[in-house]
């Protein structure tokens, strides 16, 4: 997540990924080395979320992420449509 600048590749970019809650819903919480949700938030990223286990993906230029497996689809069709342009 770090460029070799020292920089975060997400920083100021729209970007989401697993939420806290649902880490919590599955007990991995106290498993994982940090929360994604916070990580992405932490290193400068313009986190967004959907409800739990529901469809939310965005993109950002040609960065294309997804709360959770649930937003592959939506994630593929966002990947396409953005290296499409």
């Amino acid at each position: 997540m770090v460029l070799a600048n020292c920089g975060s590749f997400v920083k100021g970019k729209q970007v989401t990924g697993f939420s806290n809650t649902e880490e919590t819903a599955v007990g991995l919480q106290d498993k994982t080395p940090f929360l994604l949700e916070d990580k992405l938030k932490e290193i400068g990223g313009t986190y967004s979320k959907g409800g739990d286990w529901g469809v939310h993906a965005v993109a950002d230029g040609r960065l294309v992420t997804g709360q959770n497996p649930q937003s592959s689809e939506k994630c593929a069709q966002l990947a396409v449509q953005a290296h499409s342009n």
